[in-house]
């Protein structure tokens, strides 16, 4: 085995820790503020957190993971569509038409969950209303 950071010195733990302290971290994308905010409740956070990387338990999602069969992934709704996220969030003539008022009011046509999320958030205003908007 062969260490790559540094092939002439070999390991050491001096070697793996700087490695590791001097990367750069990744950016985050502008929802990542937002969503993980310290004045945010930790259980809306993971809502949101969980919507944007489509992890809610739709039936979309519990068919991927073999927790429902194929023939139960209808919306709740009695829609006639399949449950996902994009389709709750966005769509569902029933869930997702206070968004639709929403997006007609304000002018904005957002066609995925990420946009519409920052496009919400992003209307609320100055920073201390939008603190008391996420807290709501």
């Amino acid at each position: 085995m062969e260490w790559l950071p540094d092939i002439v010195g070999g390991y050491t733990v001096r070697g793996a820790y700087l490695l590791l302290t001097q990367q750069v971290a990744p950016l985050s994308d502008a929802t990542t503020e937002l969503v993980w905010h310290k004045q945010v409740p930790l259980k809306v956070s993971i809502l949101a957190w969980r919507l944007l990387k489509d992890r809610l338990p739709t039936k979309i999602n519990l068919l991927r993971r073999g927790i429902i069969h194929h023939g139960a992934i209808l919306c709740v709704a009695g829609c006639g569509f399949d449950e996902s996220t994009y389709h709750l969030f966005l769509h569902c003539a029933t869930f997702g038409s206070i968004w639709q008022h929403i997006r007609r009011w304000l002018g904005v046509d957002l066609h995925n969950l990420h946009d519409h999320f920052l496009q919400f958030t992003n209307s609320i205003g100055t920073s201390s209303k939008r603190r008391s908007f996420m807290q709501l």
